[in-house]
């Protein structure tokens, strides 16, 4: 019986790729950024590092806009809250799911960017 060795998938930070996915929006749009500029390969985790980098420099910009923001803001960090929960349980789980509008926009910033 033959024993089949598996690959390992461990990219910059000597991370597994599914781990580097979630971490990527662990602390918003700045984990976001540090994986996209460290991680030139894995196209999995620089997709999760653009999304999340998009997703939350937009919700953090919204904070700020005068009055418009002070009002949006409470809506803006629930929606943020579900938002990052749900990302990171999914890259956790090795999903390259696209969230609403932001993913696509990703997707063309990335490809841009080769």
């Amino acid at each position: 019986m033959a024993v089949k060795k598996s690959v390992s998938s461990k990219v910059s930070f000597g991370l597994e790729k599914n781990v580097a996915g979630a971490l990527c929006y662990v602390f918003g749009w700045v984990s976001g950024l540090v994986f996209l500029m460290v991680e030139r390969e894995n196209k999995f985790i620089r997709f999760h590092a653009m999304q999340s980098l998009l997703v939350f420099a937009g919700l953090t910009v919204v904070s700020f806009i005068p009055v418009v923001g002070w009002i949006l803001s409470p809506f803006a960090v629930i929606v943020g809250f579900v938002i990052w929960l749900m990302s990171v349980y999914k890259a956790y789980n090795g999903e390259e799911f696209e969230l609403p509008i932001v993913g696509k926009i990703a997707r063309s910033q990335l490809q841009k960017m080769k």
